[in-house]
């Protein structure tokens, strides 16, 4: 999916673990450190693992060149394969059809979302990108779509091959209530407590995990109790990641414009009596201006860095996405400057919020680690 597959795996995770399964998890990218890709039984691998399943690969490939995914890809898989895993969950690096991942026949495939993103390898409309995230359904075998407008490329691929595809709004639905949600599906879910991970979102996310789930019965057996141990357990870091102040750190991996609308939407949903200052740094290959106008309405302060990463943006590029915008901005060399001056400028009653891709969340929790307050 374009947004929430992280989050999806990890709802699938936690809940394969509470029902107690041996569960391998595999996602994309990092924030800090490569072993957070490759998850045991709750934990992720040692060095010493990653670096025998590495070899061994090395090995195995002879003169078959590899990117730097696919061998990651294959290393996990050896690794789980090793462990004795009972199930794995295996997030898509990019698109799904052309996918590393795809090379795997999954037992259910799931589609979180449709946008866009990633233009140059999947497309410039959703029909294109849906077809493409379709790709990694089979015939005869559970496929979940948690995008209630799923692209016709996307249904028609599933009929034409033979998936048995569940849809949200169409074949599962969920209500939200106060402190509780509902999910009705193949089977039905009353009292589901609210997902640890905070955002509207994250109830799609949530349902799309347990539709998975019960789509796979009675080859998986996941009670209510597990889902609702796994739903309260769940948690991704730079998914609206809450640091308590003051000032308060908001941190979000959010780089397309279908991500910073739910960003600014959980912003707005979080009452906050000061200044919002929005720290932002890009890639130049996002929709930069899709991203600003999503955000414009909801932050006080830009405080906009650089990212000094291959096909990072320069500062000017974002500050010119800015032009015209009712917050005052503040333009910075790097992400530590910004983080600075995040932190001298920021009072009590204030939050920062530091979005716009992994690169930059990375390393304002970098930043936070070392120095708290600034």
């Amino acid at each position: 999916g374009t947004n929430g597959k992280g989050s999806t795996c990890a709802y699938l995770e936690a809940m394969l673990m509470a029902a107690g399964y041996r569960v391998g998890c595999y996602t994309s990218p990092h924030l800090l450190r490569y072993n957070e890709r490759v998850r045991i039984a709750g934990h992720e691998v040692e060095d010493a693992d990653l670096c025998a399943a590495f070899a061994a690969i090395e090995v195995a490939r002879g003169d078959i060149s590899l990117s730097y995914f696919e061998f990651g890809t294959l290393a996990a898989l050896w690794l789980f394969a090793r462990a004795g895993m009972a199930v794995a969950v295996l997030e898509v690096g990019l698109g799904g059809r052309l996918d590393a991942v795809n090379a795997f026949d999954a037992d259910c495939a799931i589609v979180t979302s449709v946008d866009i993103d990633h233009t140059d390898y999947l497309g410039t409309t959703r029909e294109l990108i849906g077809y493409e995230k379709a790709g990694i359904f089979r015939a005869g075998r559970p496929a979940i779509c948690g995008d209630l407008d799923a692209p016709h490329s996307l249904l028609q691929h599933a009929a034409s091959i033979g998936a048995q595809l569940d849809c949200v709004g169409s074949v599962f639905h969920f209500v939200r209530e106060a402190t509780v949600w509902h999910f009705n599906g193949r089977l039905t879910h009353h009292d589901l407590p609210n997902p640890r991970m905070p955002g509207a979102y994250q109830f799609n996310n949530a349902a799309c995990a347990v539709a998975a789930l019960d789509a796979l019965r009675p080859q998986v057996e996941v009670s209510d109790a597990a889902m609702h141990q796994g739903l309260r357990q769940a948690q991704v870091a730079g998914r609206f990641q809450v640091v308590p102040g003051p000032p308060e750190l908001i941190l979000d991996v959010a780089h397309n414009p279908h991500a910073a609308h739910a960003l600014a939407a959980n912003l707005q949903a979080r009452p906050c009596q000061g200044k919002t200052l929005a720290l932002w740094a890009m890639l130049s290959d996002k929709d930069i201006a899709g991203v600003a106008a999503a955000m414009a309405g909801v932050v006080d302060i830009w405080l906009v860095a650089g990212l000094a990463v291959p096909r990072g943006a320069a500062t000017k590029q974002l500050t010119t996405a800015l032009a015209g915008s009712v917050g005052e901005v503040r333009p910075c060399q790097n992400i530590t400057e910004a983080w600075q001056l995040a932190c001298e400028l920021a009072r009590e009653n204030d939050r920062i919020c530091a979005f716009g891709s992994f690169y930059t969340v990375a390393r304002v929790l970098q930043l936070h680690h070392d120095c708290p307050h600034g």
